[in-house]
């Protein structure tokens, strides 16, 4: 500690005296700009700048593609990084970023006399201890049908047949998949606890059952041989896949397939918790469980659990330390091409020391010498990292069009990183040209028409 501690402190206070220096710098420049602001409106000043980078062709070329490379690597590296966590935003998109799901499973542990290996299943008074629980925002259970989750069951009309996947929950369940409803409604309270024979059917299953055009909202469907009023349609942002389901309420589906009271699956959302408040509540609820059905509450497999909010701030960490690298790749990158622009003008400057002492014999002034030669390394960064930044901006509209990926979706840059570049570029081309400006400005004229 005491050994990072020396190391830090003359890192920490020679960092900020360079950024105090900087800081002095761009008020000097500030002022400057103040001062000679007419310049930028001289074409004569305009005709020298452009006679000045023409002269060294091939070095103003390479470096203008050093800084263009530069903007375009930040740009570009940006936007795929975007496309990425789109991507994965999409992928959470059919369920709650802030949910959680715990189904029973089986024992791996020996517990109260128990072997390993025994089937754990619960029931409907665990849906109502886990719903007291202090941070539970949503929640809804899960009956599984004959044993089975993800199993499909036929479901019938007017001679048509197919197996969807039927899920038994509560009406809270719309928060966790978070389907659109495009008819009718989603399953209710009322529905719940009247034990109605409702359906809420996914857009696949409409299409499959009933002629194009016609309502399904009010008609009637066998659900593995048990006849349900469909009361609503649903539509998913994963699409179709997603879409061959069938909502049932959970107590409806215990009465008709005979399932007693048994759940399989707690499924609830726990507001804004943090992850380390969520996993608290899921503690607390495998405590009951364990209590209840005489498992180990340290026995993972009993009680499984896919929880979103730890995945969700998983990933966000994740892309967090790609962004930042990222960013100090391409500024590495644009600083390098900001270097060579800098020692571009240091030579500039070197190469027209005669003529800075003639303007200066003339009566040119020390401020009008540094205005000179920072507006021509303005001009050179920007227009070099105008083109990184358009060559960055179209090649993440290729990748967009050509490149067809779940991972990667819609990689643009805003247009606050977009401005931010630009007014970056600016800043790094004025300080480019600063400290070869203030050398240009300590000639000497007559010591410069001397040595010329």
């Amino acid at each position: 500690m005491i050994v990072l501690l020396v190391l830090g402190l003359p890192l920490a206070l020679g960092l900020l005296l360079l950024l105090l220096y900087i800081a002095i710098a761009f008020a000097r420049m500030g002022f400057i700009g103040v001062m000679q602001w007419r310049d930028l409106f001289s074409l004569d000043r305009w005709q020298e700048v452009f006679s000045t980078i023409g002269r060294n062709k091939l070095r103003t070329a390479l470096t203008a593609i050093s800084i263009a490379w530069g903007i375009f690597v930040l740009v570009f590296l940006l936007g795929l990084g975007r496309g990425l966590s789109n991507g994965v935003e999409k992928s959470f998109a059919r369920d709650a970023t802030n949910g959680v799901w715990m189904s029973a499973g089986k024992t791996s542990e020996p517990y109260g006399g128990f072997d390993i290996g025994r089937r754990i299943m619960f029931d409907n008074r665990d849906y109502d201890r886990a719903k007291k629980v202090d941070g539970v925002e949503h929640m809804a259970a899960q009956h599984w049908i004959r044993g089975q989750r993800w199993g499909g069951f036929m479901t019938r009309r007017n001679g048509k047949a197919n197996a969807f996947a039927i899920n038994a929950v509560h009406a809270d369940a719309n928060f966790l998949a978070k389907h659109d409803i495009v008819q009718g409604r989603f399953l209710s309270a009322g529905d719940i606890l009247e034990k109605r024979k409702s359906a809420v059917i996914g857009n696949m299953v409409r299409e499959f059952l009933f002629a194009p055009g016609e309502d399904p909202v009010g008609e009637w469907i066998l659900v593995a041989g048990v006849p349900f009023e469909v009361v609503g349609v649903f539509s998913d942002p994963q699409g179709s896949e997603q879409e061959r389901q069938v909502y049932v309420p959970v107590t409806t589906a215990q009465l008709a397939f005979s399932g007693g009271d048994k759940i399989g699956t707690i499924q609830l959302t726990v507001g804004d918790a943090s992850a380390s408040q969520t996993e608290a509540i899921i503690d607390q609820i495998r405590g009951q469980l364990s209590e209840r059905h005489g498992f180990s509450p340290t026995d993972k497999m009993a009680v499984r659990v896919q929880n979103n909010v730890e995945v969700s701030a998983r990933f966000r960490s994740l892309f967090w330390m790609i962004s930042t690298f990222v960013v100090v790749i391409g500024l590495g990158t644009l600083a390098a091409g900001v270097v060579g622009v800098s020692n571009i003008m240091m030579i500039a400057v070197k190469e027209r020391t005669k003529e800075i002492g003639v303007r200066k014999a003339l009566g040119a002034t020390p401020r009008s010498i540094i205005f000179m030669i920072i507006q021509e390394a303005v001009f050179l960064t920007g227009v070099a990292g105008t083109l990184g930044l358009a060559g960055g901006v179209l090649a993440l509209q290729l990748v967009e069009r050509w490149v067809e990926s779940d991972f990667i979706v819609n990689p643009r840059i805003d247009i606050g990183t977009g401005v931010s570049a630009t007014i970056f570029l600016v800043l790094a081309g004025a300080l480019a040209g600063y400290f070869p400006a203030r050398a240009a400005a300590k000639v000497n004229p007559i010591h410069a028409l001397r040595d010329q």
